[in-house]
Formats: C-alpha cells, sequence, structure tokens
C-alpha cells in the first residue's frame, strides 16, 4: 500500500516535471527519465526529494500530456474573465493542470483530498493569493466534474 506522504512526493514531482516540460519542451518521456533517476528519492544540490510513488508520478504526468486540451479548456473556464491559463505563471500553470487531472481522471482521489494536496504543493513555491486561487479554481472544477461526490459529502455532514 502507497503512504500518503508518496502520494504528495509524486504530485510535487509531476508539477516540478510538468513546468520543466513547459519550459524546455521536453517529452513527456524524457522528462520521466531524468526525474525518475535524477530527482526522485535523492538529494541534488542540497535539497532532499522524498521517495515517490512512481507509478502515481508516471500516471499524473502522462494524464496531464494526453489529456492537456481538455484539461486547458476546463481550467479556463474556472479562471476569472480575461485571465486565459496561457497568462497564468508557469508553475501555477502546472499545478493546475496537475490538479485538474486528478479531479477529471482519479476518480480514486476524493475530491477533497485532490485540492487539500495542491493548494500544499502551492505553498511550497507561493507565499502570497496564489494558494487562493488554486483552491477556488479546483473546487469550481470539482463541483463541475464531481458535483455528486461534493453533494454527498454535504448531505453526510448536515446529518450529524
Amino acid at each position: 500500500m502507497t503512504k500518503p506522504a508518496e502520494r504528495s512526493a509524486a504530485r510535487l514531482a509531476a508539477v516540478q516535471a510538468l513546468y520543466q516540460m513547459d519550459l524546455s519542451g521536453k517529452s513527456v518521456v524524457d522528462a520521466l527519465a531524468e526525474f525518475e533517476a535524477f530527482w526522485i528519492g535523492r538529494e541534488v544540490e542540497g535539497i532532499e526529494f522524498q521517495p515517490s510513488d512512481n507509478d502515481f508520478f508516471r500516471n499524473i504526468l502522462s494524464g496531464v500530456v494526453n489529456n492537456q486540451r481538455d484539461i486547458d479548456v476546463r481550467i479556463d473556464k474556472a479562471l476569472a474573465a480575461g485571465w486565459p491559463l496561457k497568462r497564468i505563471e508557469a508553475v501555477l500553470r502546472a499545478i493546475l493542470r496537475a490538479g485538474c487531472y486528478e479531479l477529471m481522471f482519479r476518480k480514486d482521489v476524493p475530491v477533497r483530498v485532490v485540492i487539500t494536496e495542491y493548494v500544499d504543493v502551492t505553498h511550497g513555491f507561493y507565499s502570497e493569493d496564489e494558494s487562493g486561487l488554486v483552491n477556488a479554481v479546483l473546487d469550481s472544477l470539482a463541483r463541475e466534474v464531481r458535483a455528486g461526490e461534493l453533494e454527498r459529502k454535504a448531505a453526510g455532514q448536515t446529518k450529524r
């Protein structure tokens, strides 16, 4: 069984790989190979990269790349008017894409876990309003693509 910390590390690695791919134009195959060989579970330049659920990492990275057009359309709809995804900074774009992928295609991961994890990833890169943006966009998207799960949660909470 995979530990939650390994899934968290996989999400962070996927965001970093997506960012690197966005800037360098590397293919998904090259990014997967590089991260698995040189980053995940290793110390690089004094920074220790935690062991990760490599299957989950591969799934997120490949899933974002394979579904990027659909993902980007959904994110654009959730962003404020006048702020298309292409205007969003590259790391933030990678975070939104990875979170959106999980909400759309990884129904085995609860909505609240996805949102919390990517807000936490955002805190690792930013100290200001970006985490609120990630929370708002992913919450909006979750209400669109997994409304049933959110309604069941709300109904369960009101019974207490």
